[in-house]
């Protein structure tokens, strides 16, 4: 059987039914690509020991950094450095967001809050 392909942006429309839920796209080795539709604001957080990349597939969202805030539009790409506190909110209503980072990254990093998934769905 070949892989599978998936539009995420349309897989997102269908699965994804609540902000800041992220569902796994696929798996590549110890690695996760992971679609959430992003929220008014997320929690302040860092992860310790993994870089987080962030695409945005539809919409706009912001990235707050202590020093200032980075703004995003479709098709553009960050990676977040380990070891730096941020948090992403939206800037339009409910963007869709491809995010890739190690398998083991908890969404909230090393904040816990009500926002913290630890059994995420598969796309």
């Amino acid at each position: 059987m070949p892989p599978r392909k998936i539009n995420l942006v349309e897989a997102a429309d269908r699965a994804i039914t609540k902000v800041f839920d992220p569902h796994i796209a696929g798996d590549v080795n110890d690695s996760q690509a992971k679609v959430a539709k992003f929220g008014e604001v997320f929690d302040w957080h860092v992860h310790d020991s993994e870089d987080e990349a962030f695409l945005v597939l539809r919409g706009r969202i912001a990235i707050d950094f202590r020093d200032g805030p980075v703004e995003l539009g479709e098709g553009d790409f960050i990676v977040v450095p380990r070891g730096v506190e941020h948090r992403p909110r939206s800037l339009t209503a409910e963007p869709v967001v491809l995010m890739f980072e190690p398998a083991t990254t908890l969404n909230t990093g090393s904040a816990k809050s009500d926002l913290t998934i630890t059994d995420l769905k598969r796309l």
